[in-house]
């Protein structure tokens, strides 16, 4: 197969949902590619309805149609690295995870969207553990939130401790490469602190905090931003600190659109530079 045939341009593929606001899912993956010049490449697994206030539909893609949009791709193109985003439900789920292996494609970056940043959950129970068993430990690194990080782990999170320790079991159990326990969804001094654990080195991730309400897409841009790293070559551990520092810098010129939480300034040297107006 040809997952990691060279082209001319690094090329990623994203496996999410579309956000018909703009600020998440496959149209942030896609900025966020084209950002760091990656080529960037999707398969749609459901199609949403939303703004900056909330999701008020969302239709599932075929789990066949899902296939066969990452089979065009790799089977073509190529693609250095990947992430998935929201699957939606287990048949997308078993079915991503199977042509994961078949395709044979490496640098798999999981958003595992289960819980939102409120706690809200997403998936059911059944996806969940599809997600577990067979995606999962297909990954190069996993990127849970607090809540994600609590189901995976099966401990409470509150503290840095408790975020550490849930690193180290999701490692354990799940075997994933690495695990990076998002601190996006925490309180105080611990909002935006990231735990990195590879089996070896369990470190704390911090940058400055941004104090801004629109932070629609940040896990999917993070998540984009190191599959788009891993594509040009980057290591793991480079493309998680590359990407983190990416997403702080989008967060500092985040869009204020719409009457609810907007979303990252993706291109953020255009709007500094004032292009556009």
């Amino acid at each position: 197969m040809n997952a990691q045939k060279k082209p001319r341009v690094p090329v990623a593929l994203t496996i999410a949902g579309s956000d018909s606001g703009g600020g998440a899912g496959i149209q942030a993956d896609l900025r966020t590619f084209a950002f760091h010049c990656v080529h960037g490449t999707s398969a749609i697994t459901c199609v949403t309805a939303q703004n900056t206030l909330g999701v008020n539909r969302v239709d599932a893609i075929p789990a066949e149609a899902v296939v066969a949009q990452i089979q065009a791709v790799v089977q073509d193109i190529g693609v250095q690295a990947a992430k998935t985003g929201m699957l939606l439900n287990q048949e997308i789920i078993f079915a991503v995870a199977q042509q994961v292996e078949t395709l044979q494609i490496h640098n798999l970056v999981v958003d595992p969207v289960m819980v939102s940043r409120t706690g809200a959950q997403l998936i059911d129970d059944e996806a969940v553990k599809t997600l577990r068993h067979t995606l999962i430990p297909k990954a190069a690194i996993i990127t849970p939130n607090r809540h994600e990080a609590q189901i995976l782990s099966g401990l409470e999170i509150y503290s840095l401790e408790d975020m550490q320790a849930a690193a180290e079991i999701i490692h354990k159990t799940l075997r994933t490469k690495a695990v990076l326990v998002k601190g996006g969804g925490m309180q105080g001094n611990l909002r935006g602190v990231d735990i990195w654990f590879d089996g070896e080195k369990l470190e704390i991730l911090t940058t400055k905090q941004v104090e801004t309400t629109n932070t629609h897409g940040t896990g999917c841009t993070l998540s984009a931003a190191i599959a788009a790293n891993l594509a040009k070559g980057k290591n793991l551990w480079s493309a998680v600190q590359l990407a983190k520092e990416y997403v702080t810098t989008a967060l500092t010129c985040a869009l204020d659109i719409g009457e609810g939480q907007g979303p990252v300034g993706h291109f953020f040297p255009l709007l500094e530079l004032g292009i556009g107006e």
